[in-house]
């Protein structure tokens, strides 16, 4: 892994604080019923992106998440003004406006989704990891998901053949406390999700998911065991989410004084208050970057409300359809 730097602390602050404005500016516009259907925002759990992705090497790494991905792929290189025309449902959009909030995909820059199923991400995660050991790629794929998946069935199957086949992959639980409303501590008899890897003698820990640099010592020893043939790891990334679960989320199941206390340790925060105490910048040189910020998210509202929406037989152009398909015809 590289070094954490006092440049790592500054591209740290201005991408989370980045991808917080991304959101707060969705979340805006999708009252305004200019962005339809599911939102989910991942406020609050910057940190785990921020530190995952100074531990993986973005030429040849891969990753896969839930429908909570819009800055993921951002992240990874893709244009943030194409994914917010996407959410738009504009043609200008990471999938021509055909898959909206739920169904960010870049494979350019290898961001695999965006899944709208809960779970169906986890086993779709080990096959790309069984692609890439196949083909000797040297690439390790980041396979996230949330508390409220980790009870789906279909993580024990592909923990079994990720163990058996010895994957490289590193499976990451972004626990922010209740899924879609329900706390963890209602949903199994244990609340230490992290220790489900252990019945598979598989590498795992629970990590600081509020710390970008607790996430990022704990991503790269996973990724260079996994790169090293080393096989999986499951990593159990403590975080939090400000927001609902989505936009129609009422919250009833957790207070304000809850929401206001984990604001206290926010990863934007407490990176900002790493580069105050080390003079790594000035609160000028802060308010500058805050100042750019703005201005990055106004022209990304700006190219996605003049983006065109997409031709009605684009819809038709993407449903697959294949002329000769081969069938049985029984003869009376």
């Amino acid at each position: 892994m590289q070094k954490i730097t006092k440049e790592t602390y500054l591209k740290w602050y201005e991408d989370m604080l980045f991808w917080r404005k991304f959101e707060d500016k969705l979340a805006a516009v999708y009252i305004q019923q200019k962005v339809r259907g599911f939102l989910h925002l991942y406020n609050g759990q910057e940190a785990v992106l921020a530190g995952a992705l100074h531990a993986m090497d973005l030429t040849k790494d891969k990753m896969i998440t839930a429908y909570r991905n819009h800055v993921q792929p951002i992240g990874m290189g893709e244009d943030p003004r194409r994914v917010m025309a996407e959410l738009y449902g504009k043609a200008t959009g990471t999938s021509q406006g055909l898959g909206g909030s739920m169904h960010i995909f870049s494979k350019e820059h290898r961001f695999y989704g965006g899944h709208g199923i809960v779970g169906g991400q986890i086993p779709l995660g080990a096959g790309i990891a069984f692609g890439d050991k196949y083909h000797e790629r040297d690439a390790v794929t980041l396979c996230c998901f949330g508390d409220g998946a980790a009870r789906q069935g279909s993580l024990h199957e592909t923990f079994n053949l990720a163990m058996l086949w010895q994957l490289p992959v590193v499976f990451v639980c972004e626990n922010n406390g209740y899924a879609m409303g329900t706390s963890v501590e209602r949903t199994a008899n244990h609340d230490e999700i992290w220790k489900l890897g252990l019945g598979y003698e598989m590498p795992s820990a629970p990590v600081d998911g509020m710390n970008p640099v607790k996430v990022a010592e704990a991503f790269d020893e996973a990724i260079q065991r996994a790169r090293k043939g080393g096989g999986p790891s499951f990593l159990e990334l403590k975080t939090y989410r400000y927001r609902g679960h989505s936009m129609s989320d009422a919250q009833h199941y957790r207070t304000k004084d809850e929401v206001e206390e984990y604001k206290k340790i926010d990863p934007i925060t407490q990176v900002k208050d790493v580069i105050l105490d080390k003079k790594y910048a000035t609160e000028d040189q802060i308010k500058e970057i805050d100042k750019n910020v703005k201005a990055r998210v106004a022209e990304c509202e700006k190219f996605a409300e003049e983006s065109p929406f997409p031709e009605k037989n684009v819809m038709y152009d993407v449903v697959y359809e294949q002329e000769d398909y081969p069938f049985i015809q029984h003869k009376l």
